[in-house]
């Protein structure tokens, strides 16, 4: 007779026990949503914070703090639809020259029948090998309207040693 009782009462003290541990375990998840093992609790909220810039903004830098290239190779003068694209080609003294651009001094438009650039050029961060001429050429173009080069009979590329210069 005892062991019947105890087989009756194991399956209701396995279902107490169990209800037991799922009722403990739902009680919990309350407190998991405010813990710091919920990923969703990781970072707070936003807030407002004080920013390093100056009173007014910054100043815009007009100034072009890159420096010439050292040498122009190769200059000429693509026609498109619209205007032209000069292309330059220029030498500088070792690798890793970037960022190069022909500036116009003059907004863009020929002074006295001369369009003139300055092909600028920012040097390298560290000092870098010098290796051959072909991988070192940087090359560098810019759009020209037509309504410009209709007042335009040379156009200059000027760069630290040298320049080029063509004529129609």
């Amino acid at each position: 007779m005892g062991n019947s009782a105890n087989a009756q009462a194991r399956p209701l003290l396995r279902g107490v026990v169990t209800a037991v541990l799922i009722l403990g375990t739902v009680a919990g998840c309350g407190r998991i949503g405010e813990s710091r093992l919920n990923p969703f609790n990781w970072f707070g909220r936003s807030v407002s914070a004080s920013t390093i810039a100056p009173e007014g903004g910054y100043v815009e830098q007009d100034e072009d703090l890159r420096g010439l290239m050292d040498q122009v190779t190769d200059l000429s003068i693509e026609r498109t639809p619209g205007g032209a694209i000069i292309r330059a080609t220029g030498l500088p003294p070792e690798q890793g020259y970037y960022d190069g651009e022909l500036v116009s001094l003059s907004k863009g438009d020929a002074v006295n029948g001369v369009l003139e650039y300055q092909f600028r050029v920012r040097p390298p961060l560290r000092a870098t090998r010098v290796s051959t001429m072909p991988s070192r050429e940087v090359i560098v173009a810019v759009f020209v309207t037509n309504q410009v080069l209709a007042d335009t009979r040379e156009i200059r590329v000027v760069a630290a040693r040298n320049s080029r210069t063509t004529r129609r």
